[in-house]
């Protein structure tokens, strides 16, 4: 399926025709992997469209840049002022926004440095990253054979391109398999995170999720989780998961943008708890929906509204 095209993108503080956001082939970016990268959701609320947790996206895309040496040529202001104009622009109730930082084309070498910086801002109606059923029912999900990159290798508190290649591996090896996503383990064994989601654990009434140090990315959805654990009173930690563990879990989930907050069903073919969405994700996952639906107050202030005056951000 080809992506939904949407009118316009941003690109480097102008917008331009979705068919021009073009770059050459021997750009930087695609020999070498040199981007960073976000992913955000506007959600269509009671209230209006609003960008979920916008201002902490587009400080994850500076740190991530900041971390490759990558100058972002806008202030962190301007980059929201961005997603919010794009998505008015394109004239999208509910989408998905993609902002990259990369390096274009110039020197061919390893060495980025001589190359410059662009930066693009796309949007596209995009459904539920793992299927509206899974939602409710769950996925089927396996331990990959691929490990998350050591630490000291590549920083997996960057969101970068280059990282997604290990993700890929793990989505691919999955999906021949006959499952809907796989978890990484880290160098120790671990549990680390899925291609694209953080991972949490539900045991005797406490929810855990795997430390930064496990190789996992800070997640902003990861985040959000958290949070609504400490409101529910349901309690919450990061705790080193030891892959057995995922067996003996109550309940387990996914998180993320594009995943929300997806339940896993079973693991390597092991049904997790009842094998189905446990209460406690339920409960998660229905706080999560009120509040980015708009049915719940925005009590985090979570949600930056499309419709605002261009001085507001937030």
């Amino acid at each position: 399926m080809s992506l939904p095209k949407t009118e316009k993108i941003w690109h480097n503080g102008k917008f331009i025709n979705w068919d021009d956001a073009t770059i050459h082939v021997l750009s930087h970016v695609v020999s070498y992997g040199s981007a960073v990268f976000e992913g955000l959701r506007c959600y269509e609320t009671a209230q209006g469209s609003a960008i979920f947790r916008l201002r902490e996206h587009m400080q994850r895309l500076i740190n991530s840049a900041h971390i490759y040496r990558m100058d972002v040529p806008f202030s962190l202001d301007e980059l929201c002022q961005a997603s919010l104009d794009l998505v008015r622009t394109n004239k999208l109730s509910a989408c998905y926004i993609r902002p990259i930082v990369l390096r274009g084309y110039g020197d061919v070498g390893v060495n980025p440095q001589k190359n410059p910086i662009e930066v693009y801002f796309a949007c596209w109606e995009w459904g539920k990253y793992l299927g509206e059923e899974a939602l409710r029912a769950g996925v089927d999900v396996c331990i990959s054979s691929w490990n998350r990159p050591a630490p000291n290798t590549l920083p997996q508190m960057a969101k970068a391109a280059a990282n997604y290649m290990n993700s890929q591996l793990i989505r691919m090896e999955a999906t021949i398999n006959g499952y809907e996503e796989g978890i990484a383990l880290d160098k120790n064994g671990h549990v680390s995170e899925g291609s694209g989601e953080n991972v949490f654990v539900v045991l005797n009434g406490a929810v855990s999720t795997p430390p930064l140090g496990n190789s996992a990315l800070p997640g902003i959805t990861r985040d959000s989780i958290m949070k609504l654990c400490h409101d529910l009173d349901i309690p919450v930690a990061e705790q080193v998961i030891p892959r057995e563990m995922l067996y003996i879990a109550d309940e387990v989930f996914f998180c993320g943008t594009a995943a929300e907050v997806t339940p896993i069903r079973s693991v390597d073919r092991v049904k997790v708890g009842a094998g189905a969405r446990g209460p406690i994700t339920k409960r998660i996952q229905e706080e999560f929906f009120a509040i980015t639906s708009g049915k719940k107050p925005d009590r985090h202030g979570w949600l930056s509204p499309v419709g605002v005056p261009s001085a507001v951000v937030r």
